[in-house]
């Protein structure tokens, strides 16, 4: 496959037939069915037939990637009429592609073009999850130090804030911090939370700042006071969870965070040295 024509099947997959509405991207069948070299709807069909079958057995949902709509296009007398077309995301194209003729030289870009498209949106996907994660662990060191404060300004102590955390993650996991790291395997030396998903983060964050508004707004002057009081929320956060279907204990560990940063500060540093070099250039 020549430059030329690989560079006109990129312009056309991206240019010509992407379109967005709502910031939201999508191709439609029809488009597609010329860029893969079908002329006629009909064989075409069968390809979507397939196409949706491995959406399925893959385990998503036909209906999040291939949405039925109806599309005017013009008759040769000038006049107008629906026809039937699919809304089509970047996996129901890739899946297409996965299932066309191989031998078509459109298909056979599809192929290489689509895989290559949606590993980049599972990277971003999951370098946001990963962001997101850090972030509520830095959020929560934050709020915790907060906590620590507000005992020591109320009580003149402060001294018991371990004990305080320890008996937060008992009210919100069932069971004992001690108990929590050995199942998810933490080492003695790492706090329990860098190992927490961002769930749990975000869940025992929200206990201590209902604490510390509490705390303060009631003016508890006893670590006890304060220690019942979080213990208190963490077990209604724990009420809400389950509610939800989520108990925490039965949740799996996460990576150790700090693992995590240190790979998103490489990939940003990595970034940043390629911008630079590419302005060096020229």
């Amino acid at each position: 496959m020549n430059k030329d024509l690989i560079h006109k099947l990129t312009n056309d997959f991206e240019s010509g037939a992407q379109q967005t509405e709502g910031g939201v991207e999508f191709w439609l069948a029809r488009d597609i069915q010329h860029l893969l070299g079908y002329t006629k709807w009909d064989n075409f069909t069968n390809v979507i037939s397939k196409a949706k079958t491995a959406c399925e057995v893959s385990e998503h949902s036909i209906i999040d990637h291939f949405a039925d709509v109806g599309k005017m296009v013009e008759l040769g007398s000038g006049s107008t009429r629906e026809v039937d077309d699919i809304m089509l995301t970047r996996y129901a194209c890739y899946l297409l592609a996965q299932n066309g003729d191989s031998r078509k030289a459109p298909i056979a870009f599809a192929q290489t073009y689509f895989a290559i498209q949606t590993r980049k949106a599972e990277i971003i996907e999951q370098h946001l999850l990963e962001t997101e994660r850090v972030q509520a662990r830095e959020k929560l060191k934050q709020t915790e130090k907060e906590l620590s404060d507000t005992i020591q300004q109320l009580t003149g102590g402060g001294q018991n804030f371990g004990l305080i955390r320890s008996k937060g993650d008992t009210a919100l996991f069932g069971r004992t911090t001690q108990a929590m790291k050995q199942k998810w395997d933490v080492p003695k030396n790492k706090p329990l939370s860098d190992f927490a998903p961002t769930i749990i983060l975000k869940a025992k964050d929200f206990a201590t700042e209902i604490t510390i508004h509490n705390a303060r707004d009631k003016e508890m002057e006893t670590e006890r006071l304060i220690s019942q009081e979080h213990v208190t929320n963490n077990q209604a956060v724990r009420n809400t969870l389950i509610d939800r279907g989520i108990t925490p204990e039965d949740l799996p560990p996460a990576e150790d965070v700090s693992k995590v940063k240190r790979r998103l500060d490489s990939t940003v540093k990595k970034s940043l040295n390629k911008t630079d070099s590419l302005g060096g250039q020229g």
